[in-house]
């Protein structure tokens, strides 16, 4: 993954704070330090805070002892200083109704969506789940399509081989989500990724028949993603696809009762879109699937293949 944490570096983001960082301003409050080390980009720098026995300086904000116990108390969420407090960082999307937040992790945040996580943090981190996924395609290069930026770490992935990464994103608020989250921060500064807003099953009918090498499609759950699990959207994907390209398609633990059944649904409409060597990979916790490198026409009532 292109952003690595660099405590050298500068901060680029406005500061965020977790229930870890408050810990450690605690901490160094209770020992009687006049400054503490932290990082206030959730781990993407890190920088030096003056502080004293009631209160920490950040810029121009002051911070309580108090707040800082109350964002001890919530874990599972990123503050940022807005309206004059801190609050929980969340953007309310007008295009799905979605609540979107950043979840904090080991090293890049998830986003939550609708209370759904949008990457693996059991076992793993959202880093290194987005590079299963890129592993699953074998580290495609040229033209590579990418369904659901999100927050961006498949695109961000994905760019460190290919040529060109083409990103679709249906919700302006994911985005902007992206935008304030500091691991992101390659999405935007990298030339090769290009970004289209727009639904994916409407986006993809632009797109030239064998447009691209291959495609990573990492939908929301079923229960989100409707259409992105149709026949229809994956008969698309195939047409985009040279021959003999991969896709691979995110759907969940292969292991459970719901992943289970909703993967070998996947497997059968991309088997029935005209997909081959469809298999599953229970290490990315999806579905890979290769374009024909043969089609089959008809000629004088015989059938001949070509290229």
């Amino acid at each position: 993954m292109t952003a690595q944490p660099s405590p050298a570096g500068e901060r680029r983001h406005s500061a965020l704070l977790t229930s870890t960082v408050a810990q450690q301003l605690l901490d160094a409050m209770r020992s009687g330090a006049s400054t503490a080390a932290v990082s206030l980009d959730l781990g993407v720098t890190e920088e030096r805070v003056a502080l004293d026995a009631a209160t920490v300086s950040i810029g121009a904000t002051s911070l309580s002892r108090t707040t800082l116990e109350e964002i001890l108390a919530a874990p599972n969420q990123c503050f940022e200083w807005a309206a004059g407090a801190w609050r929980p960082l969340s953007v309310f999307s007008e295009t799905t109704g979605w609540v979107r937040t950043l979840r904090p992790t080991a090293d890049a945040p998830t986003t939550v969506v609708a209370g759904f996580p949008m990457h693996r943090i059991v076992g793993t981190t959202p880093l290194a789940d987005a590079q299963a996924k890129v592993r699953a395609l074998g580290r495609p290069r040229g033209r590579v399509l990418d369904t659901a930026t999100g927050l961006g770490y498949t695109a961000i992935e994905l760019a460190r081989t290919a040529s060109e990464v083409v990103t679709i994103e249906l919700d302006a608020a994911a985005l902007e989500l992206a935008r304030r989250n500091p691991w992101s921060a390659p999405l935007f500064d990298t030339p090769s990724i290009r970004m289209l807003t727009g639904d994916a099953t409407e986006v993809v009918h632009t797109f030239a028949d064998r447009e691209f090498a291959a495609v990573l499609h990492d939908p929301p759950t079923p229960q989100l993603g409707g259409k992105l699990y149709s026949s229809a959207f994956y008969a698309e994907l195939r047409r985009i696809l040279r021959p003999g390209g991969r896709l691979f398609h995110y759907v969940g633990d292969p292991t459970s009762g719901r992943a289970g059944r909703a993967t070998a649904g996947v497997a059968r409409r991309l088997t029935d879109a005209g997909f081959v060597e469809v298999r599953r990979d229970k290490t990315a916790f999806g579905v890979v699937a290769v374009a024909p490198r043969w089609t089959r026409r008809r000629h004088h009532g015989r059938a001949n293949l070509r290229r």
